[in-house]
This record gives C-alpha cells, structure tokens and sequence, in this order.
C-alpha cells in the first residue's frame, strides 16, 4: 500500500511526505496562499509525465535507441465547474536526436500509454487523453 501525508503548516500551505520525500504545496494568494509550492492539481500532472516518461526512457533502454534529449509536457483543460476536473489532457513528447526510428519511438510511447503509465490509466478513466511525438534531428556541424 501507498501512503503520502499532508501536514498542515500555515494559511493553505502544506508540507507533503511520500516514500521520505517533502515537498511543500500551496494555494495562490487569492485563495489564502503564498504560492510556496504547486498546486495539488499541477502535481498530477506532473504525475502523468514522469510515470509515461520514465516508460519510455525505458523502453527505449531495452529497444537500444539512444536520444540525445526527451521531454514529455502535458496540457490540460479543467471543466469551469466544481468540482474542477481535467477534461481534455494532450501529451506532447519531444525528443531530440540523430536518425531516431520513429516506428520505436511510437511503440515505447503507445506502450506506455496502453499497458505501463498506471496514472495515464487513472487519469484516461475521467479525462480524454491525446497525445503527440515531436521529433528534432540533431544537427551536427561538419568539419572542413
């Protein structure tokens, strides 16, 4: 089982610990905060592109394919209502590399999204998840 505790500190601020890690959250200064922190919300995002990136690093590890650089962003709408809940989440996957097989990187991305990303399979059962692959060749500069 998982565990992570909020304790509260002041205003709307919270230390939060999981797994020996704190880190501290907070709301806006129109909600009561300071902004020391992010947002409960922006974390489970943060959430989707760790979990989906750390696949894809992986099995890209496995596949032998070797990038010089990879981010994963993800951009999401929240419905106007309460509670205020993604709706739409679109995942963008840049990598940056020399000669990268796209088909790899398409089956390490679906890979991920259809069987590993446990918070993609969370966040799919009440949002509409899309995503992207960005690829940038690198340029290399040749000698004369």
């Amino acid at each position: 089982m998982k565990e992570s505790t909020a304790t509260w500190l002041e205003e709307m601020a919270f230390d939060v610990e999981v797994d020996g890690h704190h880190f501290v959250i907070d709301a806006e200064e129109k909600f009561g905060g300071r902004d020391r922190g992010p947002r409960p919300k922006d974390l489970v995002l943060s959430a989707l592109v760790g979990c989906t990136g750390m696949d894809v690093i992986a099995i890209l590890n496995k596949m032998r394919v070797k990038v010089d650089s990879f981010s994963v962003t993800a951009k999401a709408k929240l419905r106007d209502e309460h509670p205020k809940v993604f709706t739409d989440i679109h995942i963008i996957y840049k990598f940056t590399g020399e000669n990268l097989p796209m088909e790899k990187l398409e089956k390490a991305v679906n890979l991920s999204q259809d069987r590993y990303c446990g918070v993609s399979a969370m966040l799919r059962e009440v949002a509409n998840l899309t995503h992207e692959i960005v690829v940038e060749e690198k340029v290399t500069n040749a000698k004369k």
